[in-house]
């Protein structure tokens, strides 16, 4: 399997057991391994600290990560840029192991029904920016401090991390519907919130 064809469950067992190479593993590496698929596979690892534990806020960690996809979708660039420091980051395959072992059912269930489709939708400039302002909308709400949301959030986020690997226009279709939805939520929930502040203030 090439680099271009890998799956997501495959990609993520070449990441967290090496395939026997038992050099360095850093995110810019890893991009250029799988150049096909790089967004995709950026999105993967920027959402992974929303199912692994950090001492601190997953989504402090993941939430400009996935900004910083959305943000080069959003200028049409074809290849993530990282900064420096953070493609020589090594990347720890003990918590790509512990994603993929948390992810495994939810994985094995959507590669069931994804495949290659539909892929103007992936392509289309048009596609690309609203995929870009779409992640930036969840990325900032996710770097919010609100509780509970990690796992939402980085639910959704993975939707769009696979669609962009398995190259599936209509796994993403859906991936926009639920960010949408979310973004919605994440509104209203602040308007009451806010309201409620208003009125103990007034």
């Amino acid at each position: 399997m090439t680099p271009a064809e890998i799956s997501t469950r495959a990609l993520l067992d070449a990441l967290a057991e090496g395939n026997g190479d038992a050099g360095p593993l850093t995110l810019g590496g890893v991009l250029d391994q799988f150049r096909a698929r790089a967004f995709g596979i950026f999105l993967l690892l920027g959402v992974l600290p929303a199912f692994v534990p950090l001492p601190v806020g997953a989504g402090a960690v993941s939430g400009p990560l996935v900004m910083l996809a959305g943000l080069q979708m959003l200028v049409l660039m074809a290849h993530p840029w990282v900064p420096g420091f953070l493609s020589r980051r090594p990347l720890s395959r003990e918590s790509m192991a512990k994603f993929r072992d948390r992810t495994s059912g939810l994985l094995r269930r959507l590669e069931k029904l994804s495949r290659p489709r539909a892929e103007g939708v992936i392509d289309h400039p048009a596609s690309r920016l609203f995929t870009g302002l779409l992640l930036v909308l969840l990325g900032g709400l996710l770097a919010l401090p609100i509780p509970a949301t990690n796992y939402p959030f980085g639910l959704i986020l993975l939707a769009f991390a696979i669609a962009l690997i398995e190259r599936d226009g209509r796994l993403m279709l859906v991936a926009w519907a639920l960010g949408i939805a979310e973004i919605v939520v994440m509104g209203v929930f602040s308007g009451q919130v806010a309201g409620w502040i208003a009125g103990l203030l007034a």
